[in-house]
């Protein structure tokens, strides 16, 4: 039962590469020119999915997630640097609190952030070297945010692939080298990263990720759902299910949404009396709330305050996600 699942979710993503079919925020246009390699390959479209609309007006309370003992591995798997403090923060201060080992990996380290570059580093150019300064100084924040929660610094793992790049690696360039068009670099370019050196292919990718799993070798995943409008976002949930399906471990992967439809979540700002609501983009999935303790929901706060480059840009949104539930979902698609 798992190719069919693996496939649906694979023809989902590939839809959503049309331009109408985006619901990520829309990027200021401005980049280099620079030349990207001809594709190895380019398959076929598949028919367009449109994604259902409508908004249930409460969740059930069934847990969504595996017991949390003093056994539970915890693999938090983040497409950028904030992401798992936004989603997961109160899972994984709960399996801290249980005695278990919680480990994050970031496929990227946040370095195609046009709007980063003009409110942090005040520059109207896009120039690569600068963005690579900025991915630098978003793996120190996330370092600083996983202390915050309790997360042993070495239970962090940083593959540093490109950002806004990941769903071309699985299209296109799975074989074939990818050149970032934000910061020109064809490999990993960071230091502290667990191939540093290793050329942007999708299958460089996922052998450093199935690295992570045979080190932390997780009884419970928490991935994004390919459902969420962010490009990035779809590509890692698809990596996750590809990587655990091969292991007949995919009943250990639930899903959250970050990017969930326009205005979302609702309201936007900091309410911490309030319980999140479930994002449009999530119709069709059965979402389960996370209830989180009030020292939780403020150490939550706490570890997203400590990314000032992306405060500064957008923190009536990440503060959004201080609510007294995170949201999960035990199947990738509705239906499954």
């Amino acid at each position: 039962m798992l190719r069919p699942l693996v496939f649906c979710v694979i023809a989902a993503l590939m839809a959503t590469q049309t331009p109408s079919a985006r619901a990520a925020p829309k990027k200021p246009s401005a980049a280099p020119a620079t030349t990207t390699p001809t594709p190895s390959r380019a398959p076929p479209a598949p028919p367009k999915l449109e994604p259902p609309t409508g908004v249930p007006l409460r969740l059930p309370t069934s847990p969504a997630l595996l017991p949390i003992t003093l056994a539970t591995s915890l693999l938090v798997v983040s497409p950028h640097p904030d992401d798992e403090v936004l989603c997961c923060s109160g899972v994984i201060q709960r399996v801290l609190h249980a005695g278990g080992h919680v480990s994050i990996v970031w496929l990227t380290s946040g370095d195609g952030s046009e709007l980063d570059l003009l409110v942090v580093e005040k520059s109207l150019l896009l120039r690569p070297s600068k963005l690579r300064e900025l991915a630098l100084r978003r793996m120190q924040e996330s370092r600083q945010a996983a202390t915050i929660l309790g997360v042993p610094s070495d239970r962090l793992y940083f593959l540093g692939y490109p950002d806004r790049g990941i769903l071309p690696l699985f299209t296109d360039y799975y074989i074939t080298t990818y050149r970032s068009r934000f910061t020109t670099a064809t490999a990993v370019p960071y230091p502290g990263t667990v191939s540093p050196g290793h050329p942007y292919t999708g299958l460089n990718l996922e052998h450093d990720f199935e690295t992570v799993l045979d080190k932390v070798r997780p009884t419970l995943v928490l991935a994004p759902s390919p459902r969420d409008s962010h490009p990035d976002h779809r590509a890692t949930g698809l990596v996750t299910i590809r990587a655990m399906a091969r292991r007949n471990e995919l009943s250990r992967v639930n899903y959250w949404i970050v990017h969930g439809g326009e205005f979302w979540p609702i309201p936007r700002g900091y309410e911490p009396e309030l319980e999140m609501t479930p994002p449009p983009a999530g119709h069709g999935l059965s979402q389960h709330p996370f209830k989180l303790e009030p020292d939780e929901e403020q150490r939550k706060r706490e570890a997203i305050s400590a990314y000032h480059t992306q405060m500064e840009v957008m923190s009536s949104f990440l503060l959004s996600f201080v609510r007294t539930t995170e949201l999960y979902s035990t199947t990738p698609m509705p239906g499954n």
